[in-house]
């Protein structure tokens, strides 16, 4: 949010209302219209702020920094993964770790549905590229790129980066760090639209995959399914930002991460057992 508006629930509303707006319209055009060109759209823009921003910023620091977080992070993966701090009072691993990681399994089934909707007639050599390797690069550049400028600015620049953030959150702190460099205005309303871009391609899946699992398996949804699932979807984000807020919100997510995380690891010895049997199909066809 701008500093000049005020993050209350009425200009959530207003948020909630426009985004809803645009991808029930970005639905009902279908999968390969509306969804596919915001998605092309998306990545466009990311790809070309966080090239702007790469050399625009200390690009010899960033460069650094990404080097060296990709040791850190493959030295200390397996003690990080099972780190939960029994002697420490401090909350970041529960703030960030568990809580992202929780969030992103309440996402699973959506995201795995769609991407799997997609990806059909992939091998699986395909699916592992598209899906895990490139987005896992694309995501360390990015982090590099916006967390190294902005770590940047803070350590050599003597920028109060933290206090922003501390103060008025992590969204106004992403649009101070584009304003410190050249056409940081225009760079910030490119990032708005990205954003809502991304949240409009993002709640449009979801409807897209609720309409197909409420309807036998649906590849194609009516129009009518996506709509009346949007406006749920609308109208739930709406109860619990008014009932308790943004945190209200977030710990809704959190508490749907349990029982898909059953699920999830049910989901992994299913698909070995599948693979195990089509390779056994495939020798079995090769000797007859």
């Amino acid at each position: 949010m701008s500093p000049s508006i005020d993050n209350n629930f009425t200009t959530q509303l207003i948020v909630i209302i426009i985004v809803t707006f645009l991808f029930m319209l970005s639905a009902q055009t279908g999968l390969n219209k509306g969804i596919e060109y915001l998605s092309n759209i998306n990545i466009v823009l990311a790809i070309l702020l966080m090239l702007f921003l790469l050399f625009a910023g200390p690009t010899n620091f960033i460069m650094d920094l990404l080097v060296t977080t990709i040791g850190s992070y493959i030295q200390n993966l397996p003690s990080m993964s099972f780190r939960l701090s029994p002697f420490d009072n401090s909350t970041w691993v529960q703030d960030w770790t568990i809580f992202y990681w929780a969030w992103w399994i309440a996402w699973a089934p959506f995201v795995g549905t769609f991407i799997a909707r997609i990806s059909r007639g992939r091998t699986i050599r395909e699916f592992l590229i598209g899906v895990l390797a490139v987005p896992t690069v694309f995501g360390g550049l990015w982090f590099a790129v916006f967390g190294g400028s902005g770590v940047y600015l803070d350590f050599f620049k003597d920028l109060p980066v933290m206090d922003v953030i501390n103060n008025k959150g992590t969204e106004v702190a992403l649009l101070y760090v584009l304003e410190q460099f050249p056409f940081g205005t225009f760079m910030s309303i490119v990032t708005i639209c990205l954003i809502a871009t991304f949240f409009i391609t993002s709640a449009d899946s979801a409807t897209f995959v609720l309409g197909m699992q409420t309807t036998n398996g649906d590849l194609n949804p009516s129009g009518s399914i996506k709509l009346t699932w949007g406006l749920i979807q609308s109208l739930t984000a709406i109860i619990l930002l008014w009932t308790g807020g943004l945190d209200a919100l977030q710990t809704a997510a959190i508490i749907a991460a349990l029982p898909f995380s059953i699920v999830l690891v049910l989901t992994v010895f299913s698909l070995m057992k599948a693979f195990k049997e089509e390779g056994a199909l495939k020798r079995e066809k090769k000797s007859v």
